[in-house]
């Protein structure tokens, strides 16, 4: 077999080669990520099935090639020493996948968002600044309004607006044509503009958005921005966002969502016919000292990268944790944690995805844990249910906010998701009153066998005295290495082995992305939060449970029994 790498094509194509490369892709002949196998797949079942009545949609090479021509006609690369630009195979799929399938009947596009994830030097620039230039004065839209968008003005005029403007004016044809200022590039031919826009922008009403280019969202903590932009195509017949980006360091938010949900689109459980997906990527850590496997992530190596470069690099970086943990993510497309002391990975916790029926654990024992706040934030409790048949824990997890808190909203958090969902409550008070986390394990002391509730002391005396009065029976957690350290390392086993449960609880996921780790003289662990916004409550009830839940996990099943004994149903009898 011959292992080819997209940088075979050195010369403008008189054609689109994205069905070409999609099939190379499927027999071997290009090495490509388990996801990029996937969307190639997905492009040739199309291909079989376009026009029928259960799928409305054509593939037109003309229709995909057309950006393409143009980009590599008139846009000019802004620095190096190449004079033109030369789009790759897999751009010729990217680009000629998201022009090129249109709806047979109307012939509108068929795709309005896609998202290309690549790791970093791979033309990522080049593909959001051509389409830009391309979309301002070709795409048949008069009045296209374009933006280029990121976290902040800073770095969105950085990014792909800094490299379209020195592109308009390294080209001699795009320079008499379009008018560029710091602040926007106008095509007055068809009346469009590009411009840049942020979360911080002072103005972002009446947008009416023809193109959006999402310039590095694993940066983006929510859908704020992402939704004013949506909500601002209403007035377009086929207007288009895309995502363009690498990995990162932020394990919630909306890259994470979109990564996860092309895995469910790609491989078929979930349908959506309108959104592309190109996601570049090692397969596994283990793929990483593997210089073959490299162009899995890097898909224009042997063009705009060299692999001597990158083995040179590479074997410098890995001596370090931070610099080995920032190139991984940023050259191999692995999303990952910046600090080598955050609790776990992300590949970590998507082995803990497994949903069970919470009816299953109706009369089962549990530990309790709780967490009070110092002040107006969050208050969290839990209960941990250990499975010893299997090995595995059940996470249930509740939380409360005051609602000034969520009024505020200068912290980026969905606490509204959050509430629909049923996983937080928002308290009408300027505090969280700890009447709510009583009547909370009342209520599940109806439906759950809870033998014990844990705490740390702090705030805790009145709930405390009430919970024992009522008859639960509550044990102190001591906040310090040696006690803590034990829970946390033996619940990221648990972690690691994937047997933590919890139903994909979004906002435990969060509290435990949140967790950077202190380590003493001794090698003892005690959980920190990043920073005064990225909160750990719930994970600290978590722990103060699972300091005693990790006993009863040793506990073996009496055989030939369908009930689970734990140490204390043991002891009773």
């Amino acid at each position: 077999m011959t292992i080819l790498t997209t940088s075979k094509l050195d010369n403008p194509s008189p054609r689109l080669l994205a069905t070409d490369y999609a099939r190379a892709v499927l027999d071997g002949e290009i090495v490509a990520s388990r996801k990029v196998r996937l969307a190639c797949k997905r492009h040739l079942n199309d291909l079989e099935k376009q026009g029928t009545e259960d799928f409305p949609f054509i593939f037109i090479e003309e229709k995909g090639h057309r950006p393409i021509r143009y980009i590599e006609k008139f846009c000019k690369p802004s620095k190096g020493k190449h004079d033109r630009i030369v789009m790759q195979m897999w751009q010729h799929f990217c680009i000629g996948s998201i022009y090129g399938w249109i709806h047979k009947d109307t012939g509108l596009r068929r795709y309005t968002s896609g998202l290309i994830m690549v790791a970093r030097k791979n033309g990522k620039s080049g593909i959001g600044s051509g389409l830009s230039v391309y979309s301002a004065s070709s795409d048949g839209e008069r009045g296209a309004d374009v933006y280029v968008l990121a976290n902040s003005m800073k770095q969105v005029r950085k990014t792909i607006y800094d490299e379209t403007a020195k592109m308009i004016k390294a080209s001699p044809v795009l320079k008499r044509n379009f008018r560029v200022t710091r602040d926007a590039a106008y095509y007055d031919k068809t009346n469009s503009i590009i411009e840049p826009q942020a979360s911080d922008s002072e103005k972002l009403d009446g947008l009416n958005t023809h193109l959006a280019i999402f310039d590095e969202i694993h940066e983006f903590k929510d859908y704020k921005l992402i939704n004013i932009v949506e909500n601002s195509t209403s007035y377009r017949e086929q207007p288009l966002l895309l995502y363009i980006t690498t990995a990162g360091y932020q394990l919630d938010g909306p890259l994470i969502d979109y990564y996860e949900e092309a895995d469910q689109v790609l491989d078929g459980p979930l349908k959506n016919d309108r959104m592309f997906y190109f996601i570049a990527e090692l397969d596994s850590l283990d793929e990483i000292d593997d210089s073959s496997k490299w162009v899995k992530a890097n898909p224009n190596l042997g063009v705009t990268i060299k692999l001597e470069k990158m083995q040179e690099e590479w074997a410098i970086a890995k001596r370090t944790p931070e610099k080995r943990t920032d190139y991984i993510t940023k050259r191999f497309n692995i999303f990952s944690k910046a600090d080598q002391m955050a609790y776990l990975d992300y590949e970590t916790i998507q082995k803990n995805k497994k949903i069970i029926d919470m009816k299953q654990l109706h009369g089962r024992p549990c530990t309790g844990g709780y967490d009070l706040s110092e002040t107006e934030d969050f208050t969290s409790a839990c209960l941990e249910f250990p499975l010893p048949e299997t090995g595995e824990v059940f996470v249930l997890s509740h939380s409360w906010i005051p609602r000034k808190k969520v009024i505020a909203a200068n912290e980026k958090i969905p606490y509204m998701e959050w509430a629909e969902a049923g996983l937080l409550t928002i308290s009408d008070h300027d505090y969280v009153q700890y009447e709510m986390v009583y009547d909370w394990f009342i209520e599940q002391s109806k439906k759950y066998q809870i033998e014990l509730i844990t705490y740390d002391r702090a705030n805790a005396f009145r709930l405390n005295l009430d919970l024992e009065k009522y008859g639960f029976k509550t044990q102190k957690v001591a906040q310090g290495h040696l006690t803590l350290s034990p829970a946390m390392k033996d619940l990221k086993h648990l972690f690691l082995d994937g047997k933590v449960i919890s139903n994909n609880n979004p906002l435990l996921r969060w509290y435990i992305n949140n967790i950077q780790l202190v380590k003493d003289r001794n090698g003892n662990l005690m959980p920190t939060k990043q920073n005064r916004y990225r909160k750990i409550d719930g994970f600290a009830a978590l722990l103060n449970a699972h300091t005693n839940v990790m006993t009863d996990l040793t506990t073996p099943v009496e055989a030939g029994t369908v009930k689970v004994w734990s140490i204390k149903d043991l002891m009773r009898r």
